[in-house]
């Protein structure tokens, strides 16, 4: 922000005004990136309690608008209801609406789950959906299959712990928690697949704005990293 006081006219200003020039904020619109079990979810919420940008993890808006009955939603609940899988299009067609929302747009938005293919990053571009950071959290294939098949989850809460690196506040709690359908070795395994056949064709559609971040660390190193490649990225014009 430049501010110039003093006696001179302005733009047609009274003397001794006060004049304010402000340059538009760049607001974070940030793509985050990694295979399962690589931190991701964790360094979301990090990311979102400390600059209040919208989340938009594709599954949990997926969910949303089926609930809701929007008419993205109606169109998902029918592929999902034959069992058959939800089209790029339309999940990117659910993306945009969220990244267009009033909170999107004035603070800025965090991309989770997507885009996982060449042709969903081909999509996005064509919708002006650009974002001005990617985040690549780098973890071992051995690192990502032990975190995922140890994590636990809260029906009640939906909250994640893991059974050696975050167990369970209480016995309560402990008691309670199930094992996700797709933190298994043999559903990792293929999943871990999937993440390398893909990963170079997504990174390469984002190599000017692509920060590789070494997630094998606590979740607390990494995120200082995280926060920097962030800052730099709003501050660049």
């Amino acid at each position: 922000m430049l501010k110039v006081a003093g006696a001179a006219t302005l733009a047609g200003a009274t003397a001794f005004g006060v004049y304010k020039y402000t340059q538009k904020k760049e607001v974070p619109k940030i793509i985050i990136s990694g295979g399962p079990g690589s931190g991701k979810g964790t360094q979301c919420e990090n990311i979102v309690a400390k600059y209040g940008i919208k989340h938009i993890s594709t599954g949990d808006a997926l969910r949303h608008h089926v609930k809701t009955g929007t008419n993205l939603g109606k169109e998902a609940k029918a592929y999902m209801e034959r069992g058959d899988l939800v089209p790029d299009e339309l999940v990117i067609g659910i993306c945009k609406a969220e990244m267009e929302t009033t909170e999107a747009k004035k603070n800025g938005w965090l991309l989770d789950g997507m885009p996982r293919t060449k042709k969903q990053c081909e999509a996005l571009e064509q919708m002006n959906l650009v974002p001005n950071l990617f985040l690549l959290l780098d973890v071992p294939d051995q690192v990502m299959m032990e975190r995922a098949c140890g994590r636990r989850q809260d029906p009640v809460t939906r909250k994640i712990y893991h059974v050696k690196y975050k167990p369970a506040p209480t016995e309560e709690i402990a008691k309670r928690l199930i094992i996700r359908s797709d933190d298994t070795v043999e559903k990792m395994t293929n999943r871990i697949a999937q993440y390398h056949k893909n990963i170079d064709a997504v990174s390469g559609s984002y190599t000017d704005k692509m920060v590789v971040i070494d997630g094998n660390r606590k979740p607390d190193d990494v995120f200082p990293d995280v926060a920097s490649a962030i800052d730099a990225s709003m501050a660049k014009k």
